[in-house]
């Protein structure tokens, strides 16, 4: 090979992951990110990583498949996950972070490093002749994604995603609204609006009937189930909510006792615990419309909101007919992807492809075989889910214990089954870094 650098296009999660990795390796990266001259609907800050949705990296726990996920790229020296360890905030067994700190920190770490050279412009199309991970993100530009689309022959999908909104945490009515946290369990990290079955009503009415943003860049609005708008969630059934975002399972007001017909949560979304965001409440409502009706909730009647809810295209790739386990074109051997726009739907996710994309490309350079994780570890596992053939039509997934190798023995407690899933898991992955630092 030519040329003795690497080139990353785009500076999200996956991008930066990758770069790191590349550039931990010895290897130069040119690392190329349109913002700030050129930003998306949903962007809003100047610096790399940021997150547009949730500041949620969800569970963190080893029972749960993303802790695991979490924990293999912590093994694995992983920038992000520093990153966000560092910079977390309160958010009972859940890994939350501080979105600017946590943004900022990576910014600082790429921009310092001397093996990466940071490129702000827009890449509108790829070349095969030096080895690129493509990690631009579900909200690729316009230019890009319609070379991608011409380079492999219209196999790219897409679907919606949405961000909730963020309320002041002074403007809160805390004679209403309490801290508490579901069964009682850790820290009360969690700001609960209660409702009664009247309050209840009244807001599924409101909610259903709403007006929502025009969608007129779009053709339809597929929305992953994962990120689903409120308002959608709200029209599949009266008590949907309640056995979602709103479900009043497990939480009772620590003054008096009581319990209730649903409970809206808000999570800590910086350090300084002035921002909270709305759990779930992901919308494409018209802002007048989300203060109207969010106000209707109990003790958000005067809330502040510093940002309200937006939706954006999020497009992704068909990516079992495109890419092998290594996140690789099988057909353009020089180009990988990484991130949401692979199939793989979270941070968390992203990261991991954005590691092994990253890590693949550099042993590329090296002369070096690919690595492959088994499927026995989660980082494995997805790498093998966005890269198999489907029956049906390829939908994007977060990491779950069920794409996982079975283990051998029948463990009958789920509990106590996922978490020997997880310690053959980072068994395999401490192995597997071992071999690495050998070669």
């Amino acid at each position: 090979m030519k040329n003795q650098y690497i080139n990353v296009i785009g500076a999200g999660l996956a991008g930066c992951e990758a770069a790191w990795q590349i550039a931990s390796r010895g290897i130069g990266v040119r690392l190329y990110e349109m913002k700030p001259h050129k930003k998306t609907p949903a962007h809003h800050s100047d610096t790399f990583a940021e997150l547009v949705c949730s500041n949620s990296f969800r569970a963190d726990m080893l029972e749960n498949a993303v802790g695991l996920l979490k924990q293999e790229l912590r093994v694995l020296d992983s920038l992000i996950m520093a990153c966000a360890d560092g910079t977390r905030v309160p958010a009972g067994g859940a890994l939350a972070v501080d979105r600017q700190a946590f943004s900022q920190r990576i910014t600082d770490k790429i921009s310092s490093n001397p093996l990466i050279e940071v490129i702000h412009e827009e890449v509108t199309s790829l070349s095969h002749d030096e080895i690129t991970v493509v990690a631009s993100g579900p909200l690729t530009s316009e230019s890009l994604a319609s070379h991608i689309a011409g380079m492999i022959g219209g196999n790219s999908l897409y679907f919606f995603d949405a961000a909730a909104p963020i309320v002041r945490l002074d403007s809160i009515n805390m004679d209403i609204a309490f801290k508490a946290s579901r069964y009682g369990k850790g820290e009360a990290d969690y700001i609960n609006c209660p409702m009664n079955r009247e309050q209840y009503e009244a807001f599924y009415e409101a909610l259903i009937h709403a007006e929502t943003a025009e969608l007129k860049e779009f053709e339809d609005n597929r929305v992953f189930e994962g990120c689903m708008p409120i308002e959608t969630m709200a029209k599949r059934g009266h008590d949907t909510m309640r056995f979602g975002p709103l479900k009043p399972v497990g939480i009772t007001d620590p003054r008096d006792g009581r319990e209730f017909y649903a409970v809206v949560q808000l999570r800590q979304d910086n350090t300084a615990a002035t921002l909270y965001n709305i759990v779930g409440f992901q919308t494409h409502l018209k802002w007048g419309e989300q203060k109207r009706i969010f106000s209707m909730i109990p003790g958000l009647e005067n809330a502040e909101f510093e940002r309200y809810g937006v939706m954006h295209r999020n497009t992704f790739l068909n990516s079992p007919a495109l890419l092998d386990h290594t996140y690789r074109m099988k057909k353009q051997p020089n180009l990988y992807f990484a991130g949401q726009m692979t199939g793989v739907e979270g941070y968390i996710e992203s990261t991991s492809s954005g590691y092994i994309a990253g890590v693949n490309a550099a042993r590329q350079l090296q002369g070096l075989p690919p690595l492959i994780f088994p499927g026995n570890t989660a980082i494995g596992a997805l790498a093998r889910y966005i890269s198999s053939p489907v029956s049906g039509k390829f939908q994007p997934m977060n990491v779950n214990f069920g794409i996982m190798d079975p283990l051998k023995e029948k463990i009958r407690s789920k509990k106590d089954r996922n978490r020997r899933l997880a310690e053959n898991a980072l068994e395999t992955v401490k192995l597997l870094k071992t071999e690495i630092s050998l070669q």
